[in-house]
């Protein structure tokens, strides 16, 4: 008889507390409720229409800029230092005021952000106003 009456203790004994359970899972829903609203806030975003773009003819006025994965910018297919662009930018630009040059900026993904984003400040700084950049 004190066999049985050990066997039913233990299997008393042996159920799930699931309190803590419940307690994590109240908490990680307030969180979560707090968090949504905050995640969900829009951005302005102008996105272009859903008609294909028409083909652009390739002007004269075209400089064609490549910044390559270690840093190396050329201009038209020839070498340029990153200290000379804002000056060749500037002699762009008033060549013909009236008929801004378009830029066309091809980065390699894995070129440094860094140097793209002093391409662009000097290009907007010396007034080029038609920036592209090339997507392949």
């Amino acid at each position: 008889m004190a066999y049985a009456n050990a066997t039913m203790q233990r299997d008393s004994v042996a159920q799930i507390n699931i309190t803590p359970l419940v307690d994590v899972m109240l908490v990680l829903l307030v969180i979560f409720m707090i968090a949504a609203p905050v995640l969900t806030t829009r951005i302005p975003l102008a996105l272009p229409g859903s008609a294909p773009p028409a083909p652009v003819a390739v002007a004269a006025a075209t400089i064609d800029l490549r910044i390559d994965a270690a840093g190396q910018l050329t201009w038209n297919g020839s070498a340029a230092p990153l200290s000379a662009l804002h000056s060749m930018f500037e002699a762009e630009a008033q060549r013909d005021s009236a008929h801004a040059p378009l830029l066309r900026i091809d980065a390699n993904g894995d070129a440094d952000y860094g140097v793209v984003a002093k391409v662009l400040a000097a290009a907007n700084n010396a007034g080029m106003n038609r920036i592209a950049f090339v997507i392949e």
